[in-house]
């Protein structure tokens, strides 16, 4: 798809550069009569007549021209429409894997628990090269999607690099169908030092983090990790509901900006009536971290309401918005950036955590997978390392504990 796109573009660029090589157009009329233009010439010349039907070409061009603006524009056809709607309730059917572009390269955000690519070992980081045979260096990040997603039961083969090691990665993965429960694990440590962790931001997250807290709070808890490492994103929605919980009423939890002043401008606020602001919190991060997990982190950090602890995030903070078409397709363009209360922007910049603590992916990789065993959520055939610590949590707890003598200081 992405060829014959670029071969319409091509077209129209070699159509327009000798008139008008000096200019631009300056209004729709003038740019959409001489795409009209090609469009008539392909219809009636290309050589296959499969591929040049009106419609064909029409959503040709306009993936092309999306995708061309950045990595997350894209038109989405009916089906690619419905992945993303099942992506936001938690479910669909591929390997597991949350992707995107990063300095032009197909990067691992991160793997998704419990799934094929979980199981399999691929991390966050890692760079995709071939997805079934194919080569990723000119492929969209939407196009790699498709590639990966397909009936549960059917194989797709990867070959990925691991820049911390150089060491190139080949993996035959049968997908299934992915249902990922987005709060795991809670429960209290050591001191009544609670412990959370949110694996990626849906619909029912915020609800399902205050009945955990609910319970937590029952136990005495007295101080919070909030675990979102490894976590890729989601809904703004949900990412919202997270960090009212733990905001005062009215509190600003982040803001966007649009082309112009005016343009895709929005502001969210703490609200609701549940608020758990009384207690130390820290916040584990690293470079899986992503969108709506440094939505919240950079909120509470802003207002100093928890540290942040551990890596820099991943820095993709841009708005995009999701237009549905009158057949079933729509077309997700980025229409603004991300901005913490204090003004700081996500995209490509991330979060610096407050306490930087630096772990190995594989550790962190092989502490999921023992907990997942555990959980009975993965093979237990699987090998694991009875030594491997968490260095980032005991940080956290370390950072806690101090935060807490302070608190009973000032009382």
């Amino acid at each position: 798809m992405k060829l014959k796109a670029a071969v319409l573009v091509s077209v129209l660029f070699a159509l327009t550069a000798a008139p008008r090589a000096a200019e631009s157009y300056t209004n729709a009329y003038d740019a959409i009569t001489l795409f009209t233009k090609v469009l008539e010439e392909v219809h009636r010349s290309y050589v296959n007549t499969n591929e040049a039907g009106y419609d064909s070409l029409i959503r040709h061009a306009m993936t092309g021209m999306l995708q061309d603006l950045d990595p997350y524009s894209q038109f989405m056809d009916k089906d690619t429409y419905q992945d993303m709607k099942d992506d936001t309730e938690g479910r669909f059917s591929g390997v597991g894997l949350v992707i995107s572009m990063k300095d032009g390269l197909l990067t691992v955000v991160a793997p998704m628990e419990d799934t094929p690519a979980f199981r399999a070992g691929i991390l966050s980081g890692d760079v995709i090269t071939e997805i079934a045979g194919k080569e990723t260096r000119e492929m969209s990040l939407s196009d790699a999607v498709k590639l990966m997603r397909g009936e549960a039961g059917t194989e797709v083969k990867l070959k990925s690099v691991r820049p911390t090691t150089h060491e190139t990665k080949e993996y035959t993965i049968v997908r299934e169908e992915i249902s990922i429960a987005s709060v795991k694990d809670a429960k209290l440590l050591e001191d009544r030092i609670g412990y959370i962790r949110i694996t990626q931001f849906n619909e029912p997250t915020a609800d399902d983090l205050k009945a955990e807290l609910k319970k937590l709070s029952a136990q005495n808890m007295q101080a919070l990790v909030l675990d979102l490492r490894g976590n890729p994103g989601g809904l703004l929605t949900s990412a919202a509901g997270v960090a009212e919980l733990f905001l005062p009423r009215g509190d600003l939890i982040v803001f966007t900006k649009g082309r112009t002043e005016t343009q895709d401008q929005q502001t969210f606020k703490s609200s609701g009536i549940t608020h758990y602001s009384d207690f130390p919190m820290v916040i584990l991060v690293n470079g899986g971290s992503a969108s709506a997990s440094e939505i919240v982190s950079g909120a509470l950090q802003d207002h100093k309401r928890a540290a942040l602890v551990g890596e820099k995030t991943f820095g993709k903070g841009c708005v995009q918005s999701v237009l549905p078409m009158e057949d079933g397709a729509a077309i997700k363009l980025t229409t603004a950036l991300y901005y913490t209360p204090s003004e700081r922007v996500i995209q490509d910049h991330g979060l610096e955590p407050d306490v930087k603590v630096e772990m190995n992916p594989e550790d962190l990789f092989k502490i999921r997978l023992k907990q997942a065993q555990q959980d009975g959520e993965a093979d237990k055939s699987l090998p694991v390392d009875p030594e491997v610590r968490d260095i980032q949590l005991d940080y956290a707890i370390g950072t806690l504990k101090g935060m807490m003598i302070q608190k009973e200081r000032m009382k």
